[in-house]
């Protein structure tokens, strides 16, 4: 948990570096979200987090009056278009520092309600993990910025594979039976693995490539992973490592 919780922190840090005064306007790759848009919606799931953690009770009762309300993460951050810049990095600041400062504490293994089923604590904060690399890269692309990959990747990759089900469930597919193997390069050079060695059905190339897809910020064609037997065809052109509906992903060639 500690090790996790570090490679949280310095995944943050990536972020902010890229918050120069001048980006909080611009336009990303997700359609109508801004630079501020992408770190409001951190900050706002950040301050949840910490909700979730210290009183599950009343986090839950949250979380059904929301789902009732008709829960729409568009209206969390066009209700805050109108802060500052330097206003949403202290709070985003503030309530990723306060968030991590509460999964410290907690046993791996601990259950941590959230908006769908319940996490164990090491699952919650390698999701966080996953979504900051990823709403980071939407920030990267804004400002034209190429990040140097870290093996950090391995956390995004790990809830890719996780989230296999997940996005045949979302797409309302019938969940395959086969087993997927995943091999991937990590930047420095190991090799991270997933799914029995004798499958049919295989993944393999960079890991960056693997995470840009399976959150669905990169389009399969502009990625050079190798896939093999038809689980994996099909796993690859939905993937979906989060949570929500199903995602619009990104044209090919834009980031070819």
């Amino acid at each position: 948990m500690d090790r996790l919780l570090t490679d949280l922190r310095e995944e943050t840090g990536d972020l902010e570096r890229l918050l120069g005064p001048d980006a909080w306007d611009l336009p990303t790759p997700a359609e109508g979200w801004t630079v501020r848009d992408q770190v409001t919606h951190l900050a706002w799931f950040d301050e949840a987090a910490v909700r979730a953690v210290t009183d599950p009770g009343a986090f839950r009762e949250e979380v059904r009056r929301l789902v009732e309300e008709g829960f729409d993460t568009d209206r969390i951050v066009e209700e805050r278009r109108s802060m500052p810049g330097d206003e949403v990095l202290e709070w985003f600041r503030t309530a990723r520092g306060r968030m991590i400062e509460a999964l410290t504490v907690l046993d791996p293994k601990a259950r941590i309600p959230w908006y769908g089923p319940d996490m164990g604590a090491a699952s919650f904060a390698t999701a966080r993990l996953m979504e900051t690399w990823a709403h980071g890269q939407d920030v990267a692309d804004a400002v034209g910025v190429r990040r140097e990959p870290t093996d950090r990747l391995r956390h995004v990759a790990q809830i890719g594979v996780r989230t296999l089900s997940w996005s045949f469930v979302v797409h309302d597919r019938p969940v395959p039976q086969a087993p997927v193997r995943v091999e991937l390069t990590l930047p420095g050079g190991d090799v991270w693995t997933a799914g029995p060695e004798d499958a049919a059905d295989v993944v393999r190339g960079p890991a960056l490539d693997f995470c840009l897809l399976v959150t669905q910020r990169r389009n399969r064609a502009d990625v050079g992973l190798t896939v093999a037997g038809p689980v994996a065809k099909e796993w690859m052109d939905i993937a979906q490592a989060f949570a929500g509906p199903p995602g619009n992903g990104r044209p090919p060639g834009r980031f070819a």
